[in-house]
């Protein structure tokens, strides 16, 4: 929790962005994993948490902004929840320590929405991505749930995306911890893996690395040798000489701030030829990428200038033919890089996305495209200072696409299938960096990270 001019500011803001009315911003509740009393591990809405910054279940959140007032709206803790948790600090005390002098029990929000309604003022609320939160709309509003999908506010959207999207001074401090732990956790996996191990096995003490920081994942562990696998979440894999890990995995902090990497390395502690071979193609990407990466650029633009140096990469090692140009513009390249470069990072890993990737990562100004490949692109749109995204490169032999696209006759002018299939086993390769754009560049965030081959090895020869 920060201080509370931050959170008292941060409304402010988004009263004079919103102009008018009531707006309400929903916290989660506990979700059951197998019956009511055994619960999934809470995560608080990150909007919930940017504006109130109590990270409880069930409380509500609304800003008057004729009235210049916010509330918090909840339930104390009755004698039965204390039996069962111990003493705990009243949510009365808690909302002054986020500025917010009106708590009130969760009963009293109908009533101050309905006054709200027979003076004809505009209700503000944001789509919803859990149903129970847009079934409490509902009750709230007297909306259906379709009414509740349909009748949320864009211009109460817009502002928290405008908003959150520029990451303060204290965020990025926030943001550069997370990144660390994120960094340790590969560390960690480098010096540790052998030949023998299971996945699960290099898992747990990865992320037992975060846990000692109080830290949480931001999103589940990819740790696997089928790296063809875009999001492979099975651990199941046992390692040996001569396999490539790729690991994809963040570290989310008590605040909420998270971190995301990406790293690939080799099982016996050296890259075969081939293996180096891919990963320095892999590597350029990155170093162009990050070179790219600016405000007044657009990201589209830098995904692009990424795909050139893959295309020319592989024509170079003959997996290709033809014009650089000609093969970026059909979309060819896509075959080995069918994801976007990167995405927004902050209080989520894909942060802001719950309001739909097309308003966080594009605008009237970057239309997102439906050709294969750059369509997977979330962030598109100009970059400006104060955005942290990620850059995410990745080369990949996927052998059921590779099928289907020579079977379809697809692009024979510019892919040397035969060439291709040699590499059917060889899997993918991703390298994934969290970066701050800054006023006329960008900075990696978090102490170094071991990028280039020869350092990846020096790391696990120690």
């Amino acid at each position: 929790m920060f201080q509370k001019e931050i959170y008292i500011s941060r409304r402010e803001e988004l009263k004079r962005l919103v102009g008018s009315g009531l707006i309400i911003v929903m916290g989660n509740s506990e979700s059951p994993m197998s019956y009511s009393d055994n619960c999934y591990n809470f995560i608080q809405d990150s909007t919930f948490l940017y504006y109130f910054g109590l990270n409880s279940p069930d409380l509500i959140g609304l800003i008057d902004v004729k009235k210049n007032k916010s509330y918090i709206f909840g339930k104390e803790f009755t004698i039965d929840d204390i039996i069962w948790m111990g003493k705990q600090q009243k949510f009365k005390d808690k909302s002054l320590e986020v500025g917010v002098e009106n708590f009130l029990d969760i009963e009293e929000l109908k009533l101050v929405v309905d006054s709200a309604k027979v003076e004809n003022r505009k209700i503000h609320f944001t789509n919803q991505y859990r149903l129970e939160n847009s079934y409490k709309l509902s009750k709230i509003l007297d909306l259906s749930l379709e009414d509740i999908s349909t009748q949320f506010s864009e211009k109460l959207v817009q502002s928290i995306i405008d908003m959150r999207s520029i990451k303060s001074e204290i965020e990025i401090l926030e943001m550069e911890a997370a990144t660390n732990i994120t960094r340790d956790m590969h560390l960690v996996a480098m010096k540790n893996i052998k030949s023998g191990m299971k996945a699960f096995e290099l898992v747990a003490l990865l992320e037992s690395a975060a846990k000692k920081m109080n830290a949480t994942m931001s999103f589940h562990t990819i740790c696997t040798k089928n790296s063809a696998v875009l999001h492979n979440h099975d651990h199941s894999n046992v390692f040996k000489d001569g396999d490539l890990v790729l690991l994809d995995c963040g570290a989310k902090l008590e605040s909420g701030y998270c971190g995301d990497m990406t790293t690939v390395f080799p099982v016996s502690g050296e890259f075969d030829s081939r293996q180096k071979d891919l990963y320095s193609l892999l590597i350029e990407m990155f170093d162009k990428a990050e070179e790219c990466t600016k405000p007044g650029v657009k990201n589209k633009s830098v995904h692009l200038e990424v795909a050139r140096v893959l295309t020319r990469g592989l024509v170079e090692r003959g997996f290709m033919s033809g014009d650089i140009e000609s093969i970026v513009k059909a979309g060819a390249y896509a075959l080995f890089f069918p994801h976007g470069l990167g995405h927004m990072i902050g209080l989520d890993v894909h942060d802001l996305e719950n309001f739909g990737e097309n308003r966080v990562g594009y605008d009237s100004e970057t239309i997102r495209e439906n050709q294969f490949g750059i369509r997977s692109l979330r962030m598109g749109k100009e970059l400006k200072k104060g955005h942290v995204l990620t850059i995410e490169p990745g080369i990949y032999f996927i052998p059921e696409l590779i099928e289907k696209w020579e079977s379809s006759g697809l692009f024979r002018e510019f892919i040397n299938y035969e060439k291709v299939k040699e590499y059917s086993d060889f899997g993918g390769l991703r390298y994934e960096g969290d970066f701050l754009i800054t006023e006329d560049s960008n900075r990696r965030l978090g102490y170094k990270m071991p990028k280039y081959a020869d350092e990846v090895e020096k790391i696990m020869k120690k």
